[in-house]
């Protein structure tokens, strides 16, 4: 587990509009989640609310830094360590944030029990993220559950947006994917790309293609995980060490579940 480097070599070196590239992850992430912009901004309104308009910010799996990006352009004087170990996703972060001492990227495993030792800092007045713990089984997340805890200060607060559908109500749950699925099939009629799509893109950009590669290797198409209910991502948090902890925000598929250290 390593510091990154900034990125701006690679950025330099093929010209790379690491912006673009950036929109992009942001409009094939949309045609998967319409809500993606509430989720977003409910969990920003929880940070000012609990921390204040200058928080140093831990961006849990990062990816591209979607989280930083308005983090930062909501709260200029927030600082962000974004973490994440897919290299393609990495190096679109490092290259769009080139040059902004606010904000630094760390490469590490979720999945390895010291990666919290490649941080800068030991304590943080929030922990955030966004559409990526479900690639973990219950388990492993409630183990990261509370390696969390231990990195949010007293009086901070950590939030996950993610999947978290109800099993109690498979008829409300088939309907809304339904309609939702019709939606996005529309709009793939329209252009938009798809994950698929879109990572062969990537692949095509001398300065993604290797990163890509990279990334296959460790993840393949698609990492296993399960989906657990709101109830028992609450559950965990409070088993974890958070005082408090409840959904702040759902749609009927998906929540932003919330604990206080």
């Amino acid at each position: 587990m390593t510091e990154t480097g900034t990125g701006a070599g690679t950025a330099a070196g093929h010209g790379t509009d690491w912006r673009a590239w950036q929109d992009s992850w942001d409009r094939q992430q949309q045609w998967y989640l319409p809500d993606r912009e509430e989720r977003f901004h409910i969990m920003l309104d929880m940070v000012e609310a609990v921390v204040g308009p200058e928080p140093r910010v831990l961006d849990l799996a990062c990816g591209t830094g979607s989280i930083t990006d308005r983090l930062l352009k909501r709260f200029p004087d927030a600082t962000s360590v974004g973490v994440d170990l897919d290299p393609a996703l990495l190096t679109i972060a490092e290259g769009t944030f080139a040059g902004d001492d606010r904000v630094t990227f760390v490469t590490a495993d979720l999945k390895d029990p010291d990666w919290a030792a490649a941080l800068p800092h030991d304590s943080y007045d929030a922990v955030l993220t966004a559409t990526a713990l479900h690639w973990l089984f219950s388990e492993p997340l409630a183990t990261l559950y509370g390696q969390v805890a231990g990195l949010v200060r007293d009086g901070g607060v950590f939030m996950n947006a993610d999947h978290m559908p109800d099993p109690a109500t498979p008829r409300l749950n088939a309907a809304e994917s339904a309609l939702r699925h019709r939606r996005m099939d529309r709009a793939k009629a329209e252009g938009v790309l798809d994950w698929k799509e879109w990572w062969q893109l990537a692949a095509q950009d001398p300065a993604l293609a290797g990163p890509t590669a990279k990334r296959f290797e460790i993840y393949g198409e698609h990492a296993d995980g399960d989906m657990p209910s709101v109830e028992w991502h609450v559950r965990a948090l409070r088993e974890a060490g958070f005082s408090e902890a409840r959904s702040v925000w759902a749609s009927p598929s998906d929540a932003v579940v919330l604990g206080l250290k």
